[in-house]
């Protein structure tokens, strides 16, 4: 067993100042334009991770409710209101959407921090992406428009973009306001209705954006929020058959789920799955910036994050001068403490399964024969709080190596040289990120073409695109992309034309 904490209560904790519109009761699912409870008339509880004190319920929405949202987002995808705005005031309602995100950033970053635990530091970065990430994408339904193509003979034949209809959305509990707009931006771009169907443990910040978009001018039934639990609403969801794609962001194991329902009636389907990405820290790098970089990348947001860089490669002539960096850096910079607090960069775990999730993996790790450098234990008295854990002695095959933990635990192993570094990276069935530390113009390009992963970053880590890069990864990390140019294919199809004349 994992030791029981022997850390001080947590430090700083803030005086918690919760959102009147978590406060306010009971919360309702928003439908056609409506406020609606469930049919079965049954709820979920969302609670307060750094106090395990409850915050509200949810609708625990089912088969029926999806149905009526689904229906409500096919007559507004055909409704004159939305199918015949024109693309220039389709990009203005975007706007107005990022525009009210932006003045409600500080609320909506407030309640994430709450209802899922993350610093406040990181979801205020998050909703300033949000604000930024709508307004990218609404610069693009006055550019989404097909060509001509020459025809012999008395023909004109072209091609064009139209939106594929009705899209569901499903995403993860550990950053909500983080990964929504970079699939309801795009969504909205090319001229779809949207089903949301937020995490059962952390929907209330989703309803609060439902409430405020009631205030632009995007047409009823457009957007629709159904909150409840994957295996009922999220399976109702990606099962309809009026639903034309799903866009989901979980684990792989979901993930793969969702694409062998959504076979039955053929939808569309992308997936941004999990990671157990790679940082590999070369001899010539700036060791305390890569000290301080490698630590981000394994212990941001409670290590509940899919491109975490858990898996940490460094070059053997330099581990034990790392390794002392390293732990440094966790002890002092990265402590766990209330996500309300200025500063936290480590707040508690999302859920207490989450949290006996994480404890088993420590377990597991023990058992294995790894050697913990620092951490392993619960931290504090109270709250979904684990201590930053370092694990040494360890080898690829260990479970702790090779599956995603999601939580804020790395592994350290070495490397010899650049081929080497690349084999150790790539051994793994994900693909989605790598962090490259290097001063070394050659190695980093080397390695940034040889690691098998959506996202690499060097001499940096966790540094996000608004949207004009894409997103997504490679092999069990995920379907398709976000982000960019390449996302908007996700959200229409082309219509070939021929005429004669």
């Amino acid at each position: 067993m994992t030791p029981a904490s022997t850390t001080p209560p947590l430090a700083h904790e803030a005086r918690r100042t919760v959102p009147e519109f978590v406060l306010s009761g009971d919360r309702r699912m928003w439908i056609g334009g409506s406020w609606v409870t469930a049919r079965s008339g049954q709820t979920l509880p969302n609670t307060d991770p750094t106090t395990e004190q409850p915050l509200a319920t949810v609708p625990r929405g089912g088969t029926a409710d999806v149905d009526a949202a689904v229906q409500a987002a096919r007559k507004a995808f055909t409704a004159p209101s939305w199918a015949e705005m024109t693309p220039d005031r389709r990009g203005r309602v975007l706007l107005q959407i990022a525009d009210v995100i932006e003045r409600h950033a500080e609320e909506l970053a407030t309640i994430d921090s709450v209802n899922m635990g993350a610093p406040r530091t990181i979801t205020t970065r998050m909703l300033a992406e949000a604000s930024e990430t709508f307004r990218y994408y609404a610069g693009w339904p006055t550019k989404l428009f097909g060509t001509s193509v020459p025809t012999p003979g008395n023909r004109l034949a072209y091609t064009r973009k139209e939106p594929l209809g009705v899209v569901g959305v499903i995403w993860g509990w550990n950053g909500p306001m983080g990964q929504l707009p970079g699939k309801l931006a795009p969504a909205l771009a090319a001229g779809n209705a949207v089903v949301l169907k937020p995490a059962e443990t952390a929907s209330l910040s989703t309803l609060r954006l439902a409430e405020l978009l009631a205030g632009t001018d995007l047409p009823p039934g457009v957007v629709n929020v159904v909150t409840g639990r994957g295996d009922e609403a999220g399976e109702a969801l990606v099962t309809h058959p009026d639903v034309d794609k799903i866009a989901f962001t979980g684990s792989t194991a979901t993930g793969k789920h969702v694409q062998r329902a959504a076979t039955e009636s053929l939808k569309r389907v992308t997936l941004e799955l999990g990671g157990k990405s790679p940082a590999v820290v070369f001899a010539d790098a700036d060791l305390p910036l890569a000290a301080r970089g490698v630590a981000a990348g394994f212990l941001g947001n409670a290590g509940q994050a899919c491109v975490s860089t858990t898996r940490i490669f460094v070059h053997e002539t330099i581990r034990e001068e790392f390794t002392g960096l390293l732990e440094q850096a966790m002890t002092t910079v990265f402590t766990p403490a209330d996500a309300l607090s200025a500063g936290t960069v480590v707040g508690p775990l999302s859920t207490a399964a989450q949290f006996d999730r994480v404890r088993s993996y420590l377990d597991l790790a023990v058992r294995e024969g790894a050697n913990v450098v620092t951490g392993g234990t619960r931290y504090g008295d109270h709250g979904y709080f684990i201590a930053p854990t370092l694990l040494d002695g360890v080898d690829p095959a260990m479970r702790v190596v090779r599956e995603e933990i999601f939580g804020p635990v790395g592994a350290l192993m070495t490397f010899t040289d650049v081929a080497d570094a690349i084999a150790k990276a790539n051994d793994t069935e994900y693909g989605l990120a790598a962090s490259i530390w290097t001063t070394n113009l050659t190695t980093a390009h080397r390695m940034a073409a040889g690691v098998q992963a959506g996202t690499v970053w060097v001499n940096t880590w966790g540094e996000m695109s608004t949207g004009n890069l894409p997103f997504g990864g490679y092999k069990q990390s995920g379907v398709g992309r976000e982000g960019g140019l390449e996302v908007l294919d996700a959200y229409t199809q082309s219509k070939a034309v021929v005429v004669a004349l």
